[in-house]
């Protein structure tokens, strides 16, 4: 789910060695929390994430509620 390319790249130019399995606790980590913002999506009734609805996948629903 994640160009483990560009996440060694990030760390290498922040001079910072990854083990094996720190790149797959990383991989892990992204998809738990993609799976929990899709979620949110759904339990928001979110059809179509949007810049204006990704606030919700996010967990920050005060925002939501200031629009409605």
């Amino acid at each position: 789910m994640i160009q483990v390319t560009k996440v060694k790249k990030v760390f290498h130019d922040a001079g910072v060695q990854l083990s094996a399995n720190a790149i797959n606790i990383i991989k892990d980590d992204i998809s738990r929390q993609i799976r929990l913002m899709a979620k949110r999506c759904k339990n928001g009734n979110v059809k179509r994430l949007s810049t204006s609805t990704y606030h919700i996948a996010m967990g920050r629903y005060e925002q939501y509620l200031k629009e409605k």
